[in-house]
């Protein structure tokens, strides 16, 4: 149904690409949209309101803050990157994307997934100084230092990914234009081609391991030294917020990570996982994680919370 739409592309590179969605779930498109739609709908309103009252409130021009500002950003840019496409997939049924657009979108979606990892490092860098090193917090987190910080976790984001772009040009497809995904990413692509995707699938590993799993080490790391430093807190209710605290921001960091491998290692290793169990996983890391940080990071810190019901309170 698709192919009669589509031209005869058998050039180095096509001209479009058609992204089928979710294999072996077409049927059932219109409905998973829903739940997808509703919780895109909260990103947005979510991190929206994030930003909102950080920006508008001088109070809270903090460095856990600013960095909370940081993270509602790329969350946004995230999800921004694949849902409203795919939900053009699933009820529009528009599958063809240009062959630019879908370099563009995998491009976003990993150097934006690259900057988060690196936002979460540095969040949790910022809650280990704050904790084991309070009395150096503003001198450490100054100004100068959290623009540094964030103007790297984008740099860096750019730099590594860069590459993948580069490594998709050199490849030819031989009019293969069919991807089984819902957004277009590297090795979905890659395996398009009619060559050998050897260094495509090297680099990707590379960066997988070297950076990201470097900053999930690092992440384990601070908030190993965070909780040390907490067991040693004379306070047992002390104790409990800072447990409760760490733990639910461990568990976003998980959901964040954990889907993320499992996707980038299916691609490589994972031959007889089911295609629609894959897709739904990879979709699930990219939206979940912005649904549930302001939740976690935002409404749970007091001030936030404080500002949202003075300003519902204020609107009655």
């Amino acid at each position: 149904m698709l192919s009669a739409s589509v031209p005869n592309d058998t050039a180095f590179h096509p001209s479009i690409f058609i992204l089928l969605g979710i294999p072996g779930m077409q049927d059932q498109h219109v409905w998973v949209a829903i739940p997808f739609c509703s919780m895109y709908i909260l990103a947005l309103v979510g991190n929206g309101a994030i930003l909102y009252i950080i920006m508008t409130d001088r109070a809270l021009h903090e460095p856990m803050y600013l960095f909370l500002c940081l993270l509602s950003i790329t969350d946004l840019v995230l999800c921004s990157t694949t849902l409203p496409k795919m939900l053009t997939i699933f009820w529009l049924r528009s599958h063809i994307i240009s062959y630019h657009g879908c370099l563009t979108q995998m491009f976003f979606v990993h150097a934006v997934f690259s900057t988060e990892s690196a936002v979460l490092l540095a969040m949790a860098f910022d809650r280990y100084v704050a904790v084991c090193r309070p009395l150096h917090y503003t001198s450490i987190l100054n100004a100068m230092m959290i623009g540094k910080i964030g103007l790297a976790c984008v740099v860096r984001g750019l730099i590594f990914v860069f590459p993948f772009v580069i490594l998709i040009e050199r490849l030819p497809f031989c009019g293969h234009h069919i991807i089984p995904h819902t957004y277009c990413e590297h090795m979905g692509i890659a395996k398009l081609a009619c060559t050998s995707i050897k260094p495509n699938t090297i680099y990707g590993l590379t960066v997988a391991l070297s950076v990201t799993g470097m900053d999930v080490v690092l992440i384990a790391t601070s908030y190993s030294l965070i909780l040390r430093a907490v067991l040693r807190l004379p306070s047992k209710d002390a104790q409990f917020r800072a447990f409760s605290t760490c733990g639910a921001h461990i568990c976003v960091i998980l959901v964040f990570y954990i889907p993320a491998f499992f996707s980038f290692f299916v691609h490589r290793f994972g031959h007889q996982v089911p295609p629609h169990v894959h897709i739904i996983l990879a979709n699930l890391y990219l939206l979940v994680p912005p649904v549930l940080n302001p939740l976690v990071y935002g409404i749970n810190t007091k001030q936030i919370r404080l500002r949202i019901v003075s300003f519902f309170v204020q609107r009655r």
